[in-house]
């Protein structure tokens, strides 16, 4: 476990976040009772500091008393502040998440594919976010983006992500730039687009490149004609009043599409 030293060299707001993921860790684990009461005092003052005087997680005060508890008493208490804390953050808690011995999403867990996703100038960070966290579950090894997208580290991008635009990795590109590096990597195209390839019928590369197009426009015209010159482009069939799916929605049905091949 991280040293409570090194805790307090963390910024308020991710050392807040990071006492909430030790509290869940020690509820699994045995956990010394002095660190155990360092943290809990740590945890009271910082959060007073990041959330206020009138702090949601007073419960905390509850905590040190438990130190000495018995081991189910004490579990139970832990894993309340652990929900309770992050709650206070504004943050979901995910308890199927695979971490890492230091509470982070673990990388090792993902399985990875030569696959690519260029993201054309998707302009909300919820959307980022949330295409994030499909990548993440469905084998992308890097996501592209062109710049006038939404930044991966806005904080509703974090949020939306679930923390996974740590998992993939991803490059912010100007449109020349990325037209460069998809040269470089030689890989066929595909566009996520209306008026292509029924989804059902379309075939997936191995290994490839998929680029999703901005909520307002679609694939730009010079990034559309690449893939027209490749794969070509894959359609999402629709039987509702609306003429096109959210392009987060429409980029998780794509990308489980073709992680199943």
């Amino acid at each position: 476990m991280i040293t409570i030293r090194k805790l307090a060299t963390l910024a308020p707001r991710s050392r807040l976040r990071k006492i909430a993921r030790l509290f869940h860790q020690c509820a699994h684990t045995d956990c010394h009772p002095g660190y155990l009461t360092s943290l809990i005092t740590m945890a009271q003052d910082t959060a007073v500091e990041v959330l206020g005087a009138e702090v949601e997680c007073a419960f905390l005060d509850h905590l040190r008393p438990l130190v000495e508890a018995d081991d189910e008493t004490l579990a139970l208490a832990l894993e309340d502040a652990y929900h309770l804390l992050l709650a206070a953050l504004g943050e979901s808690v995910a308890d199927w998440d695979f971490e890492d011995g230091e509470g982070a999403l673990d990388r090792s867990k993902r399985i990875v594919f030569e696959r690519f996703l260029v993201l054309d100038r998707v302009r909300s960070p919820y959307n980022v976010g949330s295409i994030f966290r499909s990548a993440d579950s469905f084998g992308i090894k890097k996501i592209l983006l062109i710049e006038g997208s939404a930044d991966p580290e806005h904080s509703r991008s974090i949020r939306t992500s679930g923390g996974t635009v740590t998992t993939v990795d991803y490059e912010i590109l100007t449109q020349e730039r990325l037209f460069e590096r998809l040269i470089c990597l030689g890989l066929p195209l595909f566009a996520l687009e209306s008026g292509g390839e029924d989804i059902e019928r379309f075939t997936f590369p191995k290994q490839g490149i998929g680029v999703v197009g901005s909520e307002e426009l679609g694939v730009s015209a010079a990034l559309l004609e690449l893939c027209e010159r490749s794969l070509g482009r894959v359609t999402i069939g629709l039987g509702g009043t609306k003429g096109s799916l959210n392009v987060s929605v429409a980029s998780a049905i794509m990308l489980q599409r073709w992680y199943v091949g």
